[in-house]
């Protein structure tokens, strides 16, 4: 499913480029057009689910996947051994800007707690 509206369906349908690094049947990471770490990617699933808070049973296997595949970009990006932060915002007040379901996997610098 897609929405022929989305920014995110207009990358995963190739409509939109994007610097990808990495992707698999169900899941794409590009690199963040404004980001906020030295290191700011995007994971997404190539279906449309609006956001974690849209998603039910039936997403469990591609939560899961996606993840992972946050796990996989941040060790290519050298992130593992000195830590990285995995976050989705959810709706309007919780700072998601694209209704598209995306975790941000952010590190090359220390975090600081309370976020926002």
């Amino acid at each position: 499913m897609t929405d022929p509206n989305c920014i995110f369906c207009k990358i995963v349908a190739g409509e939109i480029p994007s610097n990808g690094v990495y992707e698999d049947d169900q899941v794409l990471a590009f690199r963040d057009i404004q980001p906020q770490a030295p290191s700011h990617l995007l994971v997404i699933p190539r279906a449309h689910v609006a956001s974690l808070d849209a998603a039910d049973e039936g997403d469990e296997a591609l939560l899961g996947r996606l993840m992972l595949a946050c796990r996989t970009v941040a060790r290519a990006e050298g992130l593992a051994e000195g830590g990285y932060r995995v976050v989705t915002n959810i709706g309007d007040d919780g700072g998601q800007a694209v209704h598209h379901l995306h975790l941000h996997v952010l590190g090359g610098r220390s975090m600081g707690w309370p976020p926002g």
